[in-house]
């Protein structure tokens, strides 16, 4: 009465080999949904045979062109294509090098989820997007799956951008259903760093401030050292003329070196002091209020 399946069916592979087209070929309305994304259209007897089969789901698939050995990993859309016919995105046959009605061949594939993933934009145009994150990522939401080494494109304001493949883990070809995956981006293929060539010539150009040379400049300029000219028009008298001063270096200020931020110290001279009185100088005996009054009228006496 009771049936136990002690031995669980083993998974069988699906392989088949199908003539490939462009979405572009595909009879009916334009399927622009198909073109931005990273699945293809399999004909309703493919989703017969893999309800047979023991697969792992979701559904993926490697697609290889056996005359060019060249592979990559996709999804599947829909099952409307017609009988041996299978429906590719443009740029998947051109990675594949496929020509319209090329033979392709499709087997079920089991791919790690990914955890991280580098591209390479091929334009510099990609540059002018504000949030190139976000619009991978929402461009990304119409894959399956990654392969290192595909040039995949994606549309954003009318534009299409392509993005190499650079680098996948935890393998070369990975599952992006439903994962958390970082996403990095390598510089635009013929983009250069800007240089900045008039801080360079700048520098080259001007000489260096040296400090110990602009406070030894010994110039022999003096202030007021010319000669007078009465308005009469008369010599003044002249005297004997004194040899011109030499003038002195102006001498460095000593750095404070217990200078704290924030705060402002204003250093004050203060003169010599005598006889206990602190600020005065010695020799001087002035004191304010220290004259006798004189009036201007003297009193009589009566």
């Amino acid at each position: 009465m009771f049936s136990f399946n002690l031995f669980p069916e083993p998974i069988r592979p699906f392989n088949t080999n199908y003539r490939c087209y462009s979405v572009s070929m595909l009879p009916g309305n334009e399927r622009q949904d198909v073109e931005r994304g990273g699945k293809i259209i399999m004909p309703p007897s493919a989703l017969d045979q893999l309800t047979r089969l023991n697969i792992v789901y979701p559904m993926l698939f490697k697609l290889t062109n056996n005359k060019t050995n060249r592979t990559t990993h996709c999804g599947v859309l829909e099952f409307v294509a017609d009988e041996g016919k299978v429906y590719l995105p443009y740029w998947m046959m051109r990675n594949l090098l496929l020509e319209e009605g090329g033979l392709l061949q499709v087997e079920s594939a089991s791919l790690p989820v990914a955890t991280f993933s580098k591209f390479e934009p091929q334009s510099e145009d990609f540059l002018d997007i504000s949030n190139p994150k976000a619009v991978l990522e929402n461009a990304l939401r119409n894959f399956a799956c990654l392969s290192t080494g595909d040039m995949i494109a994606i549309k954003y304001n009318d534009k299409v951008y392509e993005l190499c493949v650079l680098e996948t883990k935890p393998g070369r070809a990975v599952s992006i259903i439903e994962c958390d995956m970082n996403v990095d981006f390598a510089a635009p293929v013929g983009y250069k760093e800007p240089e900045n060539h008039s801080s360079k010539s700048s520098q080259q150009d001007e000489p260096m401030y040296d400090a110990e040379e602009n406070y030894t400049d010994n110039s022999s300029f003096i202030a007021f050292s010319g000669a007078g000219n009465r308005l009469d028009g008369k010599k003044r008298n002249t005297v004997e003329e004194q040899p011109a001063a030499v003038r002195a270096p102006p001498r460095r200020g000593i750095p404070d070196y217990e200078y704290k931020k924030g705060t402002l110290r204003f250093i004050r001279t203060t003169r010599p002091t005598t006889n206990g009185t602190e600020g005065k100088p010695a020799g001087d005996s002035f004191e304010a209020f220290s004259g006798k009054g004189k009036m201007l009228r003297e009193k009589t006496r009566k």
